[in-house]
């Protein structure tokens, strides 16, 4: 009886290890000089990893995680927007993400539109067009021969007053309006979706965005 009990609870055991999945840990390389390591124990709880989230692009869908400490990790299964940073404009806005454009790692997550930190992706221009738009007092993303309709001035003297002190050091780059006009923005992922349960980012300019255009005409 006590032989048929151990049996059926090592089984158990060997079953529990058997299933336990992935591993964090280092034992089982090599040394830097290409010796082995002795095998001196078995696998660890504080050494376990989990599968990828493999965040989707779709209706928002967010699961917590209970980790070690009672610490909690948010694994997001499927987002469709986030908050982006335009960098030389210091403006975020919660815009809505349309589609994944690139990925350095694995073109494969471009297809399957997975949604990791570093992913190049296209996100709604509007909010930031009316923002600026309204901030500065101008028209942007004009297309080729539209012309800006003259506007009456609004607002107060002193609200006049602010925007045209605005305008005088106001630059705004040439791709930036073009992907204004189409409505669309390039922007990068800087935060980690299956961690954070957030899909948050910055968008693309300058000599950063000129190098992402460049690789994915490439492809």
């Amino acid at each position: 009886r006590v032989n048929t009990l151990s049996f059926s609870l090592g089984r158990r055991v060997f079953l529990a290890f058997g299933t336990m999945g992935i591993s964090r840990e280092g034992k089982h390389k090599r040394r830097e000089t290409g010796g082995r390591r002795s095998k001196f124990r078995k696998k660890r709880k504080f050494e376990m990893g989990r599968p990828a989230a493999m965040t989707k692009l779709g209706e928002k869908r967010v699961h917590e995680v209970r980790t070690r400490g009672g610490n909690k990790k948010f694994r997001a299964l499927r987002l469709d927007s986030g908050n982006f940073s335009w960098g030389t404009e210091v403006c975020t806005k919660k815009v809505r993400i349309i589609d994944v454009k690139y990925n350095a790692s694995d073109n494969e997550l471009v297809r399957t539109k997975t949604l990791v930190k570093g992913a190049i992706v296209l996100v709604d221009a509007h909010p930031f067009k009316s923002w600026y738009e309204a901030h500065y007092g101008v028209k942007i993303g004009l297309k080729k021969g539209q012309e800006a309709e003259a506007e009456e001035a609004k607002g107060s003297a002193h609200v006049q007053r602010k925007i045209a002190a605005r305008q005088k050091g106001r630059t705004l780059e040439e791709a930036i309006d073009n992907q204004m006009a189409s409505g669309r923005l390039f922007a990068k992922i800087t935060s980690r979706p299956g961690q954070s349960g957030r899909c948050d980012g910055q968008i693309l300019e300058g000599a950063e965005l000129a190098f992402y255009k460049k690789q994915m005409d490439k492809k």
